[in-house]
């Protein structure tokens, strides 16, 4: 099991993002990395479904998922504890409070449309393996506002999500701007964790 070393996750990215949109290069080292990958490669990942769509990516939810309704989730593996623990150090939170972790497998062309994330979740932290994505944002609007505008929507804000980079999404660019990816040139895994509100 690799040791995880908050003081050298480098230092924040300083660029024109959404208030509450923290970023760091290097969050893992390239040996973390590889043992997460090999660990991922014995999950289980199922097929998601969002507004009816099913998604080209697939998914494994631990913890919790979005539907409280679906079928039991198992709770999260051993391997993600210790990076569950820096991104809690990170984001100034027990550890504890992150009780989701989402895996996200996105083969190659695989993209994430535009979103806000499930309301009864707080702040979401994340990290990239494998390759590198693009994330855009653009102010959210609600479904009658989205209608009402002329034109297409634009983002305002981009960064690419280097491989072992880390994110947290917190406060405005949480709640007041929805994301997106593009498709993925390869393979990509993304390992989300998210606190519950209160």
């Amino acid at each position: 099991m690799p040791h995880w070393d908050v003081a050298s996750a480098g230092s924040l990215f300083d660029a024109d993002l959404p208030p509450g949109f923290l970023y760091r290069d290097d969050f893992i080292t390239p040996d973390e990395e590889a043992a997460l990958a090999e660990e991922i490669a014995h999950v289980d990942f199922s097929t998601f479904t969002m507004r009816g769509v099913v998604a080209r990516r697939r998914v494994a939810f631990f913890g919790r998922s979005y539907d409280a309704a679906s079928s039991p989730v198992l709770p999260l593996p051993a391997f993600l504890l210790p990076l569950r623990e820096r991104l809690a150090g990170w984001a100034k939170v027990d550890p504890g409070s992150f009780a989701m972790a989402l895996i996200n497998e996105y083969q190659p062309g695989a993209p994430v449309g535009w979103h806000r994330d499930a309301p009864q979740y707080g702040i979401v932290a994340g990290v990239s393996i494998l390759s590198a994505c693009r994330m855009k944002f653009r102010r959210y609007a609600a479904p009658r506002a989205h209608a009402a505008m002329n034109g297409p929507r634009t983002a305002t804000h981009e960064i690419v999500l280097e491989p072992r980079s880390a994110y947290l999404m917190t406060g405005e660019a949480r709640d007041g701007y929805e994301h997106h990816v593009p498709p993925v040139p390869a393979l990509r895994y993304s390992i989300t964790f998210r606190t519950i509100r209160k």
